[in-house]
């Protein structure tokens, strides 16, 4: 193995850039070259077709079947136009990862002899049937009831990549239910659009829809591909389970927002141009903080469209890295002791009328409409906050959230100073009971009227907050890196319609009463202020105070991922998603029980590398290097004076020494854990066996780690099998 190390660090440094030649040298050349969008729909579509398609796609109305033969054909020639054979359902069934059935674009001709014509119609575009009975399903349906459906989502424009033509869908079983992560992502979209609106008509009549739109921050690392190759726990498991720290990791920032390397600029310029090809609008990238970690933005889009695009980006990631000769680690922590990766979901809403709902305007008006909004999102996730802290809990996340790199697993809310002392003066200025005179309502409006001005000049971010306000968003921090963005898309904008239409019933219910709109309104939002003010915290997230405090505030502190997966099961989970019309009770069980086994499965499979890589890497290493160290100690016996071997030889027996304790630890443990995995493998219940591998299993990977780690610093490193930190981090 030690040969097959030294190769590896030999071949990455061998490296040169590759050479990324763009298409154009203007983006606005190529932007959107292979995908099917409104531009390619209007040259290809007859014009009322294309109108009605346009009408789904801006209005939520479903495309009628008569016209889909049409479209079909359109797409199929405009596909054809760029070399493309085959055509697939692009969907995301709940692994995590997109999934694709192709077919060919081609169908024999009745009573012909070897005639075949291309076909591709309505009935092939809206509907396929593939069996991936294999595919997760929570105990929706049987393995021999393998039948399930995809279909077209006209809102989220085909695209090719190299000879296949891509049609985004949903996933659903033969009875209707929800395979995958899009279905209820349309369903809580849809749902908070409507909620919008109807808050919306307070305050301005003309807007007819609200679109959640989403920005998200793709961290992740990369690593030369021979490194990557000869560390099997990197192959396997996506996060190395050993390794000591190197002598320098991050601590003097030196690689936060420096010079970009070489080799990760190449990566990244031919990363983006495949981007923009597809319509991915990236736009920004720079080094993250850890040695080899990077990150990328785009710019905002329709929520739906976002997730698709953060979904295709990360699969593009990984070809490209591949031509690049490097591997994208997506892990949320594939190195202990430096910085992880998360995938920050930067939150809003917008209206058709131009507007961003989360962001202030310039006149008290339009600033009592962001308050609104503000203030119903902070009370949404004041109530949900178990279930926001479920929606990004997986087996990666749970190394991050609550190290001083990321948000800790408890959830609050982060608005600033300046909002702080604007909800507070709300609360003191609107009466319950009574209405506001001239002079206090004057008052007031000058003081809502100053928000652009000091929201500009003074709302800071705070790192430390899973769920914070940056002057005009909220930015979702504790998703993880590997995650789709769906998962907590869904929970964050149903909660966030189910907080808008009860702000609704409860400001029609004070306007019946006879009190005016704008009072109405000020005295709900009074009250959600003072209801949700224990979520609303401005300091240290990442200190210990901040735990006693949320514990006094009663805020949930649910630190491991089984702990909280048991939100998703909920009654209070159930009858949320039942009530906003997302999904069933049986959909909403079938993920949790996904999600136990998910979880259950990869530390199971990282107990099988822990104890792979311990019994046949690293024991036999340290055992050949211990066993030279005693024959060292036997040979000097016969060279020299007593006094002269006893000061010899007393080092290298301390060494032997350390080797056997740690080899001893090293081995009972191993053994302790394939015993206890075969003992929670006879475990039935999902909930349970995830549990037990949480709290007995994965605790034996840190034991095992502290005494490999300290072998790793013994022995010879000529011989030593696993590339170290060392070469994996500031190899570029």
């Amino acid at each position: 193995m030690a040969t097959i190390r030294f190769k590896a660090i030999e071949a990455a440094m061998s490296r040169t850039p590759r050479e990324v030649i763009a298409p154009s040298p203007k983006i606005s050349d190529y932007y959107g070259i292979n995908v099917f969008d409104k531009k390619a729909m209007a040259e290809y579509m007859p014009k009322d077709i294309y109108s009605q398609v346009l009408d789904a796609i801006n209005n939520g109305k479903q495309v009628e079947r008569k016209i889909t033969d049409a479209v079909a054909s359109s797409m199929k020639a405009w596909a054809m136009e760029k070399q493309v054979t085959h055509y697939t359902h692009w969907f995301q069934p709940l692994t995590g990862t997109t999934a694709e059935k192709h077919d060919a674009f081609f169908e024999p001709v009745p009573l012909s002899d070897n005639n075949v014509i291309e076909r591709f119609d309505g009935s092939q575009l809206v509907q396929q049937e593939p069996d991936a009975s294999s595919l997760p399903h929570g105990g929706i349906r049987n393995t021999f009831e393998a039948r399930g459906y995809t279909a077209w989502d006209p809102s989220s424009p085909a695209f090719v990549i190299g000879k296949t033509l891509c049609i985004p869908t949903i996933y659903i079983s033969y009875t209707g239910e929800a395979l995958d992560y899009k279905t209820p992502l349309l369903k809580a979209l849809n749902a908070v659009d409507q909620a919008a609106v109807d808050v919306c008509q307070y305050f301005d009549k003309n807007v007819k829809k609200v679109n959640a739109t989403l920005g998200w921050e793709q961290e992740y690392f990369l690593v030369d591909k021979a490194l990557f190759a000869a560390r099997p726990d990197l192959v396997l498991t996506g996060r190395t389970v050993f390794g000591h720290s190197p002598a320098k990791g991050q601590e003097l920032d030196d690689h936060y927002f420096g010079s970009i390397p070489e080799r990760a600029n190449a990566f990244m310029n031919e990363l983006e141009i495949e981007c923009m090809k597809l319509g991915i609008p990236v736009k920004t990238r720079h080094n993250e903080v850890a040695p080899n970690q990077f990150e990328c933005a785009p710019v905002y889009e329709e929520t739906n469209l976002a997730v698709d695009h953060n979904q295709l980006l990360m699969d593009i990631m990984d070809k490209v890295a591949r031509k690049h000769n490097m591997r994208v680690l997506l892990h949320e922590k594939p190195y202990a002791n430096v910085n992880g990766s998360g995938k920050h979901n930067n939150w809003s809403l917008a209206t058709d009328t131009g507007v961003n709902l989360l962001s202030p305007g310039k006149n008290p008006k339009s600033n009592m409409q962001f308050l609104t909004f503000l203030i119903n999102t902070i009370k949404a996730v004041y109530d949900n906050e178990r279930l926001l802290r479920a929606a990004i809990a997986t087996a990666g996340n749970e190394h991050r959230l609550g190290a001083n790199e990321a948000p800790p697993a408890i959830v609050s809310v982060f608005i600033g100073t300046e909002l702080t002392k604007m909800l507070d003066e709300l609360v003191s200025k609107v009466k319950d009971d009574k209405a506001l005179t001239a002079d206090e309502k004057t008052e007031l409006k000058l003081n809502i009227g100053k928000i652009p001005e000091i929201l500009l000049d003074n709302t800071d971010r705070n790192r430390t907050s899973p769920f914070a306000f940056t002057g005009n968003k909220f930015e979702y921090r504790a998703v993880g890196s590997s995650a789709n963005c769906s998962s907590a898309m869904t929970i964050l904008n149903t909660i966030v319609a189910k907080q808008l239409r009860q702000f609704k019933k409860d400001v029609d219910a004070q306007i019946k009463k006879g009190v005016k709109k704008d009072e109405a309104i000020l005295r709900i939002l009074k009250k959600y202020t003072i209801a949700s003010k224990n979520i609303r915290f401005e300091g240290n997230g990442y200190g210990e105070e901040w735990v006693k405090e949320a514990a006094k505030r009663g805020l949930s502190h649910l630190r491991t991922t089984p702990e909280a997966l048991t939100e998703l099961g909920s009654k209070q989970t159930v009858s949320l998603f039942e009530e906003i019309g997302v999904m069933t009770k049986r959909e909403v069980m079938a993920r949790q029980e996904i999600a136990y086994e998910l979880y259950t499965n990869l530390i199971r499979i990282e107990a099988r590398v822990v104890g792979d890589l311990a019994q046949n890497h690293i024991l036999p290493i340290a055992l050949k290097y211990q066993n030279q160290l005693i024959r060292n100690v036997q040979g000097l016996k016969s060279i020299l004076s007593d006094s002269e071997f006893k000061e010899s030889a007393n080092v290298q027996l301390e060494m032997i020494k350390n080797i056997s304790r740690h080899v001893k630890v090293v081995k009972e443990t191993v053994e302790k854990m394939i015993d206890e995995r075969r003992r929670i493998n006879k475990l039935t219940d999902p909930k349970e066996r995830a549990s037990e591998y949480c709290d007995v299993v994965k605790p034996m990977f840190d034991i095992i780690r502290y005494s490999v780690d300290k072998l790793e610093l013994t022995v010879d490193d000529e011989i030593w099998p696993l590339p170290k930190y060392r070469e994996l981090l500031f190899n570029h």
